[in-house]
């Protein structure tokens, strides 16, 4: 079950080559552990480049690894950030909001929404650069564990503002599984304390701030509310770590 949970979420939180199937993503929605799963899966691969820390230039590593998280995330999460942006400079009742993330026109928020964030990754995948090889690694991985355990918290915490993805994540999940959820990210949290303890930490909070948001103005959480988090998320969890690391001198303690 919890194989096949994690296929399902690897199946729609990445372009790896998993397969789909109905039993699988029956299994993903059932299950809120799984996005963390995922996570360790996704962030291992993006934190490759960083294995090159102090052998090539910061820029070069921090470009190589902003590609290969593109590659093998893709787009979808980007376009609910952008849907996101555009509901947030409108003004009008929740409805009126969620209309206009249903409209294909790019309007200026969701220019705005996406170029500060992808800014924002940019800078902290070359700020994460500035650390040392483990600590690097490490932060990667914690900072894509924390990303996909903020969805987890949507899906449990949230009410559905409408049918489709949000409220079939949303069916059948309560606070007892984001327990769970919290279980599964742990040993990330915990390889360079406090660093990665701070980039789960950052990411839960983008994660309650953008839920209670969503509850104000769109009525509830969708599925563009998901895929909006998740960027955030990973954003603040990478300068959350690297602004920890230096405000504590590199002081940590490590298990590696």
């Amino acid at each position: 079950m919890v194989l096949s949970a994690l296929r399902g979420a690897l199946g729609f939180l990445s372009r790896l080559p998993v397969g789909h199937s109905e039993d699988a993503w029956a299994a993903f929605t059932a299950i809120p552990a799984a996005f963390p799963l995922a996570g360790y899966v996704v962030g291992g691969l993006v934190s490759l480049p960083f294995l090159a820390v102090g052998v090539l230039p910061g820029p070069v590593v921090a470009a190589a690894a902003f590609a290969l998280l593109i590659a093998v995330t893709g787009v979808n999460h980007a376009d609910g950030l952008a849907d996101l942006g555009d509901a947030a400079v409108v003004h009008g009742a929740p409805e009126a909001r969620r209309e206009v993330m249903r409209d294909t026109t790019v309007g200026v928020g969701a220019v705005l929404a996406l170029g500060t964030v992808l800014v924002g990754l940019a800078f902290g995948l070359l700020a994460v650069t500035a650390l040392p090889v483990r600590v690097a690694v490490a932060v990667v991985v914690a900072s894509e564990v924390g990303a996909k355990v903020a969805m987890a918290a949507l899906a449990c915490l949230g009410e559905p503002s409408h049918e489709g993805f949000g409220a079939t994540m949303l069916d059948g999940n309560g606070p007892s599984d984001l327990l769970l959820a919290l279980a599964v990210a742990v040993p990330a949290a915990l390889v360079v304390v406090p660093v990665t303890a701070v980039a789960l930490a950052s990411a839960l909070a983008v994660a309650l701030l953008v839920r209670r948001w969503a509850q104000r103005t769109l009525d509830g959480v969708g599925g563009d509310v998901f895929g909006a988090t998740n960027e955030l998320a990973r954003v603040a969890a990478l300068h959350g770590a690297v602004a920890a690391w230096y405000l504590l001198g590199g002081s940590l303690w490590t298990l590696w």
